[in-house]
């Protein structure tokens, strides 16, 4: 069947379905899904009003509409183009209403879905348009009620409204040298990371080589008719290097202007009076934007990337857990504006005609270098990019959550774009995964191999299997097919999925994935309607879904017999700093309340799960609990070379049979060991212990192990201190990332094999070898946390919120992923937590809800644009119940033969994602110099190709970025800057290997805001509104010294008090009266009874509800030792470790393309 096909889509689930009463769910959807909530995040100012419309320029067409999505935003200063050439191809209209496609009736004031998504400026017709919707008269074969269909609202018009400009940026990239100047401030004792400010502007990471001026080409005149999909970069001709607004739409181009010939040979970073440039006359203007502007929402997610890892008192960061953030994805919208600034005529935004206006989130506007006055004298000193003119990722986020947050994502059309991670939407399943499920780094695929090679565009899918939903979207239906199991194809195993194709009445199906035709089985025979449909079609998930869960038969179970419910074994390391630390009395405190919140299914009535305990110092101690004991009693095993389980029964028992003897034991616990004076640890016999006992047990299940020290006591899998600064920067370096042996390798392999999960917390004060002891975590699937020097009281709060959620979330255990593609891709590389013995099954001791697993596709022949590509990914898991199951994701994605298509549906949060867990695990086996090299190469090659073979003909002073990428340059400036990547002299190994851990597993949203933090001014808050006050870039211009400021990683929460703040918001915030008493050490915020502390605490806690991890909050004052720390994590600065600031990384990549294209 061709994908192009139209999958069938289905009516509304929220509404009642005909015959779903056999599955295990509240009906098919259950009841109505309501207005889509408002979105979590708050709300954008908007465009500042008043600005003064002007008349149209010369050269200015008014019928000449400009595609907002997909083609590149243009900032630029000198290109001449005549839009003559304009005329035949035809753009979206931007306002009225538009004509429905293919029969669907499209409300007026909606925009009708088009094949090339909104304002893909095309030639002639397309060569298959996707009809919305089948025609509803095969509906009348249902049985029961017709349901209506869904008429895909305008949601899919990925990036922003209709036309507005490009971006214009007029500066000197052009010899700016972006080489490595080391910082020239010493970073102070403690916390090295230093304010950005304090940096000359033009050094970085990347030596440049010599300071080239950049020669525009000569103006070109129009391009030829044949660019592909006429992508015009919005070029505007105007010669003022101060900067414009970055705004949506179409082709990001940043121009950089040449050194005027009257100056003498420029200073090596040199910029260039704007006084040179003579205004340009006919530049092409897109019509301005119609509509009142739009009112916005704050902004979710700006990623992080440095030390994502904080820690308590001492001084050294420590990390905490990883992210869960709203990821940010897509690019759009106009970063704020400035003022001109004196000596400069007041300019013109290209898009709106409009001078501007102050910045809407940012207060007074930014003063600027003080040589951006005009000048007397001597010619002007060098002058930098205005950062309000380059890309934004708050408006590129801001955009995306005003068009596509407020109707559902419907999944019935293939090759889809979703909304951003960062925008709060509901999603209703068609026949598609939802994007909460698989997103993936492009949803138009090239059709040929040589095609992807010369984009460089990595094809790569990112998989969360088990992710939570929320509540107003209904969980997977759980389909039984008896003892016969799910209905495969006979040739590849593909699960029974909508694309497949009945033919000759239903007695045979074709399989979309390898085009075998397949015998129904009897008992599954169902007529055709009409169309070819199945008349059961709507009463099938199946059939009509994008995701479902099958049963499993006996035959998918091991050793042919169904598994035991899991169990979970708690490993306490009772060694002296343990039980100094507080640690182990406040472990057996919590576990006495914890196990009763243990998972279960739906109405049971309490859970399945067995539990075990054990505790460990150089040798281990197991407790007998069997519910006929008075008393608990201990089993010591010294032996730890050859670990056996010294007793089956009692060991493992039910929590509510055996609560009054391991209530006991958990009060005798801290006792007993109370006077240790032992401080060495053992750390593999633990799990082998545990593995062993999973085993007498015959059950998987999963090892909880509170661990302190570097495990140095005569056993296997005895560690020593290898930690090394001088390998730092070197080939060696690469060798701290790698297991010390191999021992923890075969270890994880066992474990596997048993279905044994570890999940494992760290309390390290001192070097703890995380990349050895995190190999079987890793590789089993399971989590790792860390809490370098834990202290009770500042981070106990922490850690027990993790346990809790821990021991709490949906898990599957003992499972087998596999990813099918049809004919001309497959999957070839794996990234994530989990084990591989073949070259195609994922295999995972457990898999919870926040794991993902991404892969990489290639191709192995051509693919066809008619009938498009599919992935289905099938996932073998035992439930917490012990039932056998298979979750089935389907997903079908488009094919091109031109590179604008691929250009213009590409996902810019997922492909960071891709990258960041390429480079992440590229460090364990090349110098990180080389994997840095690797990334910008990369990313370079990716622009490069755009601008070569999707925009128009333009000057090479100009850097244009296709719309969907626009925010390619920033994260991936945050990925590089990373601790990972360039890591600070205070950064540990541990801390290195921790965030590469962590990393690993995130899911698209988690590294949005772990690579860009989210940013908000806290006195901007609107007390009478649930709505966030609008976020603001991550630098330092951008905070003012009264105001307060919360930025969240995913990992911390940082609030950040400037020096000038108001007394009253100290005392209703802080409970003290002045900025002096706030004390930087308090970990919580008191609970006072005002507005304003309500609602910082309500927002404190909704961003830790969003995240996996507990995030701690740490208080930080202006000009404070914490302040260098927090300064880190304002991503678009340089940073002190020689990190280039965005706007400087920006100038690098635009001479990377420029040598790629000469």
């Amino acid at each position: 069947m061709s994908v192009n096909q139209q999958t069938h889509t289905g009516p509304p689930y929220g509404q009642p379905q005909p015959g779903y009463a056999g599955y295990l769910q509240p009906g098919y959807g259950g009841q109505q899904i309501p207005n889509v909530p408002a979105s979590q995040y708050g709300a954008y100012n908007g465009p500042v009003t008043g600005y003064q419309q002007t008349g149209p320029p010369q050269g200015y067409f008014p019928p000449l509409g400009f595609p907002p999505k997909g083609s590149p935003v243009s900032l630029d200063s000198d290109a001449s183009f005549t839009p003559n050439f304009i005329g035949s191809l035809r753009a979206p209209t931007t306002s009225g209403a538009p004509a429905s496609t293919s029969g669907t009736l499209v409300p007026p004031g909606q925009q009708a879905y088009s094949q090339f998504g909104q304002g893909d400026v095309r030639n002639g017709i397309p060569a298959s348009t996707v009809p919305l919707q089948r025609p509803s008269a095969s509906q009348q074969f249902i049985p029961g009620p017709a349901p209506t269909p869904i008429t895909q609202p305008a949601t899919f018009q990925q990036y922003g409204p209709p036309p507005t400009s490009t971006q214009q940026l007029t500066n000197h990239m052009a010899g700016m040298q972006i080489g490595s100047v080391s910082a020239s401030v010493p970073a102070p004792a403690g916390l090295g990371y230093g304010p950005p400010t304090s940096v000359p502007p033009a050094s970085g990471s990347f030596s440049a080589t010599g300071s080239g001026q950049y020669v525009p080409y000569s103006s070109q005149g129009p391009p030829p008719p044949n660019v592909p999909h006429g992508l015009p970069p919005t070029t505007l001709s105007q010669g003022l290097p101060v900067a414009q607004p970055a705004i949506s739409g179409p082709p990001s181009a940043l121009h950089f202007p040449h050194q005027a010939p009257r100056f003498a040979p420029p200073p090596t970073s040199a910029g260039v009076g704007a006084s040179n440039f003579p205004p340009a006359t006919g530049v092409s203007r897109p019509p301005p934007m119609q509509g009142t502007p739009l009112p916005g929402q704050a902004a979710t997610g700006p990623l992080t990337s440095q030390p994502n890892h904080v820690t308590s008192p001492p001084p050294q960061p420590a990390l905490a857990g990883p992210p869960a953030a709203p990821p940010m994805t897509g690019l759009q919208g106009p970063p704020p504006s400035h003022p001109s600034q004196p000596g400069y005529a007041l300019q013109q935004n290209g898009s709106f005609g409009q001078s501007r206006g102050v910045q809407p989130n940012y207060g007074p506007a930014y003063p600027g270098p003080a040589n951006y006055g005009s000048q007397q004298g001597p010619p002007p000193p060098p002058k930098r990019l205005d950062p309000d003119s380059i890309p934004s990722p708050i408006q590129v986020i801001e955009d995306d959550r005003n068009n596509r947050g407020s109707e559902p994502f419907v999944t019935g059309v293939h090759g889809q774009v979703p909304p951003l991670v960062t925008t709060n939407f509901l999603v209703k399943d068609q026949g598609n995964a939802s994007p909460r499920y698989i997103r993936c780094t492009s949803y138009n695929i090239p059709c040929t191999s040589d095609m992807a090679k010369q984009s460089q565009v990595p094809l790569a899918a990112v998989i969360k299997p088990l992710a939570a939903l929320p509540t107003e979207e209904a969980p997977p239906y759980l389909v039984e097919h008896g003892e016969s199991g799910p209905i495969r194809c006979n040739r590849c195993k593909a699960y029974m999925c909508p694309f497949m194709q009945f033919i000759e009445g239903g007695r045979r199906f074709q399989c979309c994935f390898c085009s075998c035709v397949t015998e129904v089985p009897s008992h599954y025979f169902q007529h055709l309607d009409h169309t070819g449909r199945r008349v059961d079609y709507y009463d099938r998930p199946e059939l009509s879904l994008g995701s479902y869960e099958f049963l499993a038969t006996v035959d998918y179970c091991k050793n042919n017999k169904y598994p035991n419910p899991p169990a979970y074994i708690f490993m306490i390391d009772v060694s002296y700093n343990a039980i100094r630390s507080g640690l182990v009395r406040l472990i057996c405190e919590e576990l006495k309340t914890l196990l009763d919140y243990l998972p279960r299914e739906g109405s049971m009535e309490e859970s399945a799960i067995r539990v075990g305990f054990v505790t460990y110092n150089k040798v281990l101690h197991f407790y007998n609990v069997k519910s006929s004991l008075a008393q608990p009693q201990m089993m010591v095993v010294s032996d730890v070379v050859d670990m056996f389980v010294p007793l089956l029964d009692g060991f493992l028992v039910n929590v509510n049979e055996s609560r009054t003897v391991f209530t006991s034991l958990l009060d005798q616990i801290p006792d007993m060991f109370a006077d240790t004076r032992e401080t060495e640890t053992v750390f593999a016999p633990v799990i082998q212990a545990g593995m062993e006992a999973l085993k007498a047990a015959e059950c998987a299940g999963k090892l909880f192990i509170f661990h302190t020290s570097l495990p140095i006591a005569e056993a296997p899998g005895k560690l020593k201190n290898r930690d090394d600064k001088k390998l730092i920067n070197t080939d060696k370096e690469k060798t701290l990332f790698q297991p010390q042996t191999g021992f923890y390798n075969n270890l994880a392999k066992e474990c596997v094999t048993q279905g044994c999960c570890v999940d494992l917390f760290l309390f390290p004060n001192q070097y703890l070898d995380v990349a050895t002891l995190g190999v079987v975590p890793c590789q089993t699937g399971g989590s790792l946390y860390k809490y370098t020097y834990f202290q009770v009281e500042t981070d106990q709060e922490r850690f027990l919120n993790d346990l809790r959620r821990d021991v709490q979330k949906e898990v599957g255990f003992d499972a087998v992923m596999r990813v099918r593609t049809s004919t001309g891709i497959r999957a070839t590389d794996f990234f994530g937590a989990f084990y591989m013995s073949n070259t195609t099954d994922v295999e995972l001791a457990g898999l919870d809800c926040d794991k993902t697993i991404t892969v990489e596709f290639k191709h192995d022949d051509k693919l066809s644009e008619d009938s498009g590509a599919l992935l289905q990914c099938a996932v073998l898991y035992t439930s917490c119940v012990g039932q056998r199951r298979l979750r089935i994701h389907n997903l079908s994605l488009n094919c091109c033969t031109q590179l604008a298509d691929l250009y213009r549906n590409c996902e810019t949060d997922t492909l960071i994602n891709y990258l960041a867990k390429f480079a992440y695990r590229g460090v364990q086996n090349n110098p990180v110099k080389a994997v840095r090299d690797t990334l910008i190469n990369q990313c370079a090659q990716i622009l490069a190709c755009y601008r070569k073979n999707c925009a128009s003909p333009s000057s090479a002073g100009q850097l244009i970025l296709p719309e969907c990428m626009k925010l390619l340059p920033v994260y991936l400036n945050c990925v590089l800057k990373s601790d990972m990547l360039q890591p600070g002299s205070e950064v540990t190994t541990d801390d290195r290997s921790y965030i590469r851990q962590l990393v690993t597993s995130m899911d698209v949203a988690e590294t949005n805001v772990f690579f860009y933090p989210r940013l908000l001014p806290l006195t901007k808050i609107d007390h009478n509104s649930d709505s966030l006050p609008p976020a603001i870039r991550n630098s330092e211009e951008r905070l003012s010294k009264g105001d307060i400021y919360l930025l969240e990683n995913g990992l911390n929460i940082f609030l950040w008090i400037g020096v000038n703040v108001q007394q009253g918001l100290i005392q209703n915030l802080f409970g003290v009266a002045s900025f002096s008493q706030i004390s930087s050490s308090m970990c919580t915020l008191p609970i006072l009874d005002n507005p304003f502390s309500k609602r910082v605490r309500s927002i404190i806690d909704m961003f830790r509800s969003q995240r996996s991890r507990y995030m701690k909050l740490l208080i930080v004052k202006q000009e404070d030792k914490l302040d260098l720390l927090f300064k880190h994590f304002l991503v678009e600065d340089k940073s002190m470790n020689g990190g280039a600031s965005y706007v400087d990384f920006l100038c690098h990549m635009h001479k990377e393309i420029r040598q790629l294209l000469s």
